[in-house]
């Protein structure tokens, strides 16, 4: 492809990014934009970037024969119909996380992108922050020996609203699940069993739909190591992302990312800037470089650097720990299927 044809379903904050950073790139062109609150606003957007098609209707970019991708940036309950019908429709995928809320479903989405002979990636931004690339490299590289300890802490500046924590499937799945996807790539190692332990300390609205706030999840992997993460949605310093992996031979840790690296130091204390405050300040490169490697994959041939069976051990983990929650003790990923049965009946 000399340059590869995009449409992007769902406008809200996060396929606004991937717009905007896609413009950045001399060998993508967006054809259309889909969202189903589209309206004056959205139409000034979009003439704003020469978009020149704008629909509520995500098959007429489904069907579309000028794409070769599609960006599934909508509401999670859509992912999975939308990656059927784009795989259907021959369309190469971009999809945020996670794929869906339920295992069975997200399996059945991968099946259809296989049969298709389609690419599909999932946007584990984290993945290309350039502080945790340089942790997978010196882990990959031998330099801190056989991992044994993987500690990855992630805390939110504030919580969000309560019409999101209504749909968001609850803080192991929508928020630490970046963090499991974490400990695999930084551990190099698939996790065998989690135990979650969890409390609402920050706003009672979560304890309204069955979720919480504060929670602690301890990990095995299959090489032996073991992870924790400790995760809030309220971290008043602002957005605290940090990891460590402790190993035979030493360890290699990150610290977060700031304005700038002043210190200020008199009789009155030693003072710096908060870390950067969300999000998107944090990961902008880092949702740039997704796009890159998404992009090349497209027109090189290149393996996807995050694909539909991360999204799922991701998703997996995410599920190992609700169920550990709710149940109090270790659950181990091998006995997903048979608690899956049992809680349906």
């Amino acid at each position: 492809m000399s340059k590869i044809r995009i449409g992007i379903i769902g406008a809200g904050r996060i396929g606004k990014i991937h717009a905007d950073n896609l413009r950045r790139f001399a060998n993508a062109e967006i054809v259309g934009v889909s969202d189903l609150f589209a309206g004056p606003e959205l139409e000034a957007w979009a003439a704003e970037r020469g978009i020149g098609l704008l629909t509520k209707d995500s098959g007429d970019l489904v069907n579309h024969p000028g794409i070769d991708a599609l960006y599934i940036c909508s509401s999670t309950d859509t992912h999975v119909p939308l990656i059927k019908q784009a795989a259907q429709a021959g369309k190469h995928i971009f999809c945020e996380k996670p794929i869906s809320m339920d295992i069975g479903q997200t399996e059945e989405a991968i099946e259809a992108v296989r049969k298709a002979g389609v690419k599909l990636q999932i946007g584990f931004n984290r993945r290309f922050d350039h502080n945790f690339k340089r942790v997978r490299e010196h882990v990959l590289g031998g330099t801190i020996g056989e991992p044994h300890i993987v500690k990855i802490t992630s805390r939110d500046p504030s919580p969000p609203p309560k019409e999101y924590i209504k749909v968001s499937g609850g803080l192991f799945m929508d928020m630490a699940i970046h963090d499991f996807d974490m400990a695999r790539y930084l551990s190099g190692s698939e996790v065998t069993e989690v135990y979650a332990q969890g409390s609402v300390l920050v706003d009672s609205a979560f304890a309204e739909y069955g979720d919480v706030d504060t929670a602690i999840t301890t990990l095995k992997f299959e090489n032996g190591a073991l992870g924790v993460i400790d995760n809030s949605r309220k971290a008043v310093y602002g957005y605290d992302q940090r990891v460590e992996v402790f190993g035979s031979k030493g360890s290699v840790a990150v610290a977060n990312d700031f304005p700038n690296t002043a210190v200020v130091s008199t009789a009155d204390g030693i003072a710096s800037d908060k870390p950067l405050h969300f999000f998107l300040e944090r990961y902008t490169e880092a949702y740039l470089d997704e796009t890159r490697m998404f992009l090349d994959s497209l027109a090189n041939g290149t393996p996807l650097p995050v694909d539909g069976y991360d999204g799922l051990q991701a998703e997996r983990i995410a599920l190992a720990a609700k169920l550990s929650l709710r149940l109090g003790r270790p659950v181990k990923i091998s006995e997903l299927h048979d608690l899956r049965a049992q809680m349906a009946q």
